[in-house]
């Protein structure tokens, strides 16, 4: 997967994993194998196959590298916002109430 913006703790990341986040909700994650550079000056972000499959999690959006610890990936929703419909989620969060 290419990216243009080299993240600043790249070695750091490799063995870690590269989260998907779908409509504001954290879904699933692949370990990051390795970085490659490209010819046309982006980087290529290798990745296993094997998509994790997690408890989908409310993320509010952003754009670009966010340093994530186990700890905060792994712990339970108290707020049972994840466990809300994605159709009744998506419109809670177009009206920014979640």
């Amino acid at each position: 997967m290419p990216t243009r913006m080299r993240p600043k703790r790249m070695e750091e990341l490799v063995g870690g994993s590269l989260f998907w986040i779908v409509k504001h909700r954290m879904i699933a994650g692949q370990q990051i194998l390795r970085f490659e550079d490209r010819s046309d000056g982006r980087l290529d972000i290798v990745c296993s196959s094997e998509l994790i499959v997690i408890a989908a999690k409310p993320r509010r959006a952003h754009q670009g590298w966010r340093y994530l610890e186990a700890e905060v990936t792994e712990e339970a929703d108290p707020s049972g916002v994840a466990d809300l419909p994605p159709r009744l989620y998506g419109k809670l969060s177009a009206l920014a109430l979640v």
